[in-house]
């Protein structure tokens, strides 16, 4: 199979990129990626010498570029958005752009070139804040913030080219990722490498908000069953099944790292903060997947991978992110 996938250099899609070309030894992987402030073609720095792999650099949302690069492949698999939620609440216009107008622009391409399968990756934000239970695929969306509605956005516009044009959309819909790689504004790698530098933790109002979450690993092995099995027209949940409060992520973080729980500095509360997210995945169970990393050993695992990759995070910390980190919480 010959797949595109944009924002390949990302976080999750540069972890997507690698376990596809390591799993399926057949396949070949086009990526497309803008290179914004979270692309870095470092993550997949390993692949530059690999026959099966190819970067363009573009922009999803130019549609010229996006059909170029679609022409013969055989799948879209796309992670190209912009997702960090304090960014949306600041620079909402952005999250419109590529979260919407850039999946128009690719489902587009992929009607008049009758690509077999468009897998669209989105968020368990969509479904915001729920109090009991777990979010299921037939829920309505109700997003909180910028990022979760533009998001929200990108779904709606998908499903509704598949019920009009037939157009063979899937959608992932995954709980909070970590793992290696991931841009350090993001809580878990912000919180590792703030206390390796031993500064202060800004942890969000009293800390006793709920993720679940999910090993970036985990994830992709998901979403590559749900392209390869999953049926067109359908969203399926992934989530990890590790919900856990914010101040207890913290406390394991620091608990991991030797630093003292006297790093963590509660700061205001994000508008519109959720309070909890956890995911109904029974149906991408019943395609066979289930999470193979306990998260204790896989946050572990992380927490070690930025401990030993400072040579990774150190130039990202100390340029434009800068700025953004004293910027965001000016009283730390």
């Amino acid at each position: 199979m010959k797949l595109l996938v944009t924002g390949g250099c990302g976080f999750i899609g540069s972890n997507f990129i690698r376990h596809v070309l390591a799993t399926h030894a057949a396949d070949r992987v086009v990526n497309l990626d803008k290179l914004t402030y979270a692309g870095n073609p470092a993550n997949l720095a390993d692949l530059a010498n690999d026959s099966r792999y190819t970067f363009v650099q573009g922009d999803v949302c130019d549609a010229q570029v996006v059909r170029d690069v679609i022409r013969g492949v055989d799948a879209v698999v796309n992670f190209a958005a912009e997702s960090h939620v304090d960014r949306s609440l600041m620079e909402p216009d952005a999250f419109l752009r590529t979260d919407v107008f850039g999946v128009f622009a690719l489902l587009e391409a992929v009607k008049e070139l009758k690509i077999a399968r468009f897998l669209h990756i989105s968020t368990d934000e969509v479904y915001g804040s729920v109090e009991r239970g777990s979010s299921r695929e037939s829920d309505p969306v109700r997003p909180s913030n910028p990022y979760s509605a533009s998001k929200a956005g990108g779904d709606l516009l998908a499903l509704a080219y598949w019920h009009t044009h037939r157009v063979p959309v899937l959608i992932t819909r995954s709980s909070n990722n970590f793992g290696p790689h991931q841009y350090p504004e993001k809580v878990i790698p912000l919180f590792v490498t703030n206390a390796l530098d031993d500064k202060p933790l800004p942890l969000y109002g009293d800390g006793r908000n709920v993720r679940d979450w999910l090993y970036v690993l985990d994830n992709c092995a998901a979403v590559d069953l749900v392209l390869r099995k999953g049926e067109a027209g359908e969203i399926y949940n992934i989530g990890g099944g590790n919900e856990v409060e914010n101040v207890a992520l913290t406390r394991a973080i620091l608990g991991l790292l030797g630093k003292p729980e006297t790093f963590i500095t509660p700061v205001a509360d994000r508008p519109g903060h959720d309070r909890r997210y956890a995911l109904d995945s029974g149906k991408v169970h019943g395609l066979g997947w289930r999470p193979a990393y306990p998260f204790a050993a896989a946050l572990e695992a992380t927490v070690e991978w930025y401990r030993t990759q400072e040579a990774w995070w150190k130039p990202i910390k100390s340029g434009a992110f800068k700025a953004y980190y004293e910027k965001q919480y000016p009283r730390r």
